[in-house]
């Protein structure tokens, strides 16, 4: 048996699978940098099912684990795409030929601003963050925001001061968007957040994002 109808095969036991067990599910294909979850985005409805990172539908996912695995017909889908299921969305993280799909699970919606930087020397004005010399790069991105294992305590370590939070960021690539330490991060609770380092993976972007208090 060749590859091409191994990975046939492949699908259509996911797709029996899902039609089984999964519900409806749609499929949205991001066009740029903002709204990836904008009416005119949607390309695709299909039935899927999620499961444990294990692949068994045995047992709920643990606390705080954004992956899972994704059961259903992969021939449409890429990664990067969204599949949303009533109020639940995941993107899709990888999908190896022989696999079921890797996806997770998102919990926040994100946007990511660029500061301007001073353009002369000398005397500048103002230099400061504002509205005015921020450059969006990404908005209302659906991503999973987790609070880091162990949190960094501030520089000046007295009794009273509390820790500060320290969050790790996982969402899809955007192509043409290369995201930066001091990229500025908010999300739909209005809380804000500094990138402190960057990580493009084969998986998407896994980023350390400090909150800010404004």
């Amino acid at each position: 048996m060749n590859v091409d109808r191994l990975v046939d095969r492949i699908r259509w036991g996911l797709n029996v699978a899902a039609r089984s067990t999964g519900a409806v599910t749609s499929a949205y294909r991001p066009r740029g940098a903002e709204y990836p979850l904008a009416p005119e985005n949607r390309f695709l409805r299909l039935r899927a099912a999620f499961s444990g990172i294990d692949g068994k539908f045995n047992r709920p996912n643990a606390y705080g684990n954004a992956l899972w695995r994704g059961i259903f017909d992969a021939a449409y889908t890429q990664p990067g795409d969204y599949l949303v299921q009533e109020d639940a969305v995941w993107f899709i993280a990888s999908q190896p030929k022989f696999l079921s799909a890797l996806c997770v699970r998102t919990n926040r919606k994100v946007s990511f601003t660029r500061p301007a930087a001073q353009t002369t020397t000398g005397v500048n004005s103002y230099g400061g963050v504002t509205a005015a010399n921020l450059t969006p790069l990404m908005t209302g991105w659906p991503a999973t925001v987790l609070a880091a294992t162990r949190e960094p305590r501030p520089l000046a370590n007295l009794p009273g001061d509390t820790s500060v939070s320290l969050w790790t960021v996982l969402l899809p690539a955007c192509p043409g968007v290369v995201l930066k330490s001091a990229d500025l991060m908010s999300d739909d609770l209005g809380r804000s957040g500094v990138v402190a380092t960057t990580e493009l993976t084969d998986l998407g972007w896994r980023l350390a994002v400090r909150q800010v208090t404004t």
